[in-house]
């Protein structure tokens, strides 16, 4: 039987009911929204269900939406199921002043130093991590440079001639 997208959405509607949310398909790859403290449990399922099998991490990363309240940070998770050949994409969103996710490390490898690069550049902690650590940026950086807490550009420059940029 081939794995389809309406499959894979059943198969965790069963297992999680209104859990997840937030249905779509972008570019035709599922992507769905789970609450942060079920990203575990979402996750494991996914990976040791005998017909899905998403046992490839591609990718983790973050994302900052500063103007959703109490959701601010996100992580992204991009899974890939090698046998079946389809993807998938979930996403888990916490508030800024507690960005507490639990760790994918268990479940893969991979996450190690994913999670350690959305820790360094957007300050999600990710619970149980091995070592969690800055890994590109000095240890010494109080701030989180991937969040939009600052300007784009200095808004005090003289030195620009704005007519020359269209503005």
């Amino acid at each position: 039987m081939q794995l389809t997208n309406d499959i894979i959405r059943n198969r965790l509607t069963e297992k999680f009911g209104e859990r997840i949310s937030e249905w779509a398909e972008p570019d035709g790859i599922l992507t769905f929204t789970a609450p942060r403290e079920d990203n575990l449990k979402i996750l494991g399922f996914l990976f040791d269900d005998d017909n899905l099998k998403f046992r490839f991490l591609t990718d983790l990363t973050g994302i900052h939406y500063p103007d959703r309240k109490d959701e601010e940070l996100g992580v992204v998770y991009h899974m890939h199921n090698l046998v079946d050949n389809i993807r998938l994409r979930m996403k888990v969103f916490s508030p800024v002043a507690k960005p507490d996710i639990y760790t994918a490390t268990g479940l893969f490898s991979s996450a190690n130093w994913m999670e350690r690069e959305t820790y360094d550049f957007y300050g999600v902690n990710f619970v149980g991590h091995p070592n969690l650590k800055r890994i590109l940026n000095v240890d010494e950086m109080d701030y989180f440079p991937l969040r939009k807490e600052f300007p784009l550009e200095d808004q005090s420059r003289v030195d620009k001639d704005d007519d020359m940029f269209g503005r």
